[in-house]
């Protein structure tokens, strides 16, 4: 039970399968109480089951642009517990009509302000607020990908706000340190979520992923909470600001293996519809 009388926070999920959910669960079962968000009416469907049956006594609405949502979710916390000691964030938004075509010619300014906002600005706003609350220390963890190390076609404006996120995860640590909270990214390989959804072209890019990684398969939930585990528990106690990659060893790699492309090219087609 590495996470036995711990008080968390989760913001961000979408539904059954969202990474956020996968590591909700597996802290729910290390003996967590977690508290939950939902983004609008219609999701309270879908995250208020999942909630409930963690026995989760805090499902609130809160929007990360609502200043007044943040106040209320953060003071009903506060009124509940009294303390946070951790807080996941895995928030991440962008018109997928932005997220097709060539960077260059589709992004607009609004869509830009609009997913910097959401998808990074929300980790500092969320971050700033709990920092109160983990009187004795915290852990906090949001969720990147490799698009914000490197261009990954299609992923265009997710792929500078994730950049960002990164940044940000670092400056936080940074700043957090002296009050032993510690700021982490995991940043996982690709999985079919809601939100990987909308990006263009995203069963090839989970198809090229599992034929190049080393250990020449895709990352599974289990793979993100296991490591998402480790980094909210005492095991990472002296780990902040760090990027952990859990992508089967895919980041690694400067180019793909010879052999591998050979094989690939013709059978392309068919890894892509294995994966729909």
């Amino acid at each position: 039970m590495l996470l036995k009388g711990k008080k968390g926070l989760v913001v961000g999920v979408a539904n059954d399968r969202s990474m956020a959910w996968g590591i909700a669960k597996l802290a729910h079962e290390h003996g967590a109480e977690l508290a939950f968000n939902y983004t609008r009416d219609f999701m309270e469907k879908r995250v208020r089951p999942l909630a409930e049956s963690v026995n989760s006594p805090i499902i609130e609405k809160m929007n990360v642009q609502d200043d007044q949502q943040l106040d209320n979710l953060f003071a009903k916390i506060e009124e509940k517990w009294g303390k946070l000691d951790f807080l996941i964030h895995a928030v991440a938004f962008s018109d997928k009509d932005e997220l097709r075509g060539r960077f260059v010619d589709i992004t607009s300014r609004e869509n830009f302000k609009n997913t910097m906002d959401v998808s990074a600005y929300s980790l500092v706003d969320l971050s700033r607020r709990a920092m109160p609350l983990m009187k004795d220390g915290g852990s906090i963890i949001t969720l990147t990908y490799i698009g914000g190390e490197v261009v990954t076609p299609g992923y265009n404006m997710m792929g500078v706000a994730k950049s960002a996120l990164d940044c940000s995860t670092k400056y936080l640590a940074a700043d957090m340190g002296e009050q032993n909270i510690r700021v982490n990214a995991i940043s996982a390989g690709p999985i079919r979520t809601l939100a990987s959804a909308g990006v263009g072209d995203f069963g090839t890019m989970s198809a090229w992923a599992k034929v190049n990684s080393p250990l020449r398969r895709n990352m599974t939930m289990d793979d993100v909470a296991g490591s998402a585990l480790y980094l909210l528990s005492d095991l990472s106690s002296g780990v902040t600001g760090e990027i952990h990659h859990v992508d089967c060893g895919y980041s690694i790699l400067g180019t793909p293996h010879a052999k591998v492309m050979k094989q690939l090219q013709p059978s392309m087609p068919d890894l892509v519809k294995d994966l729909d």
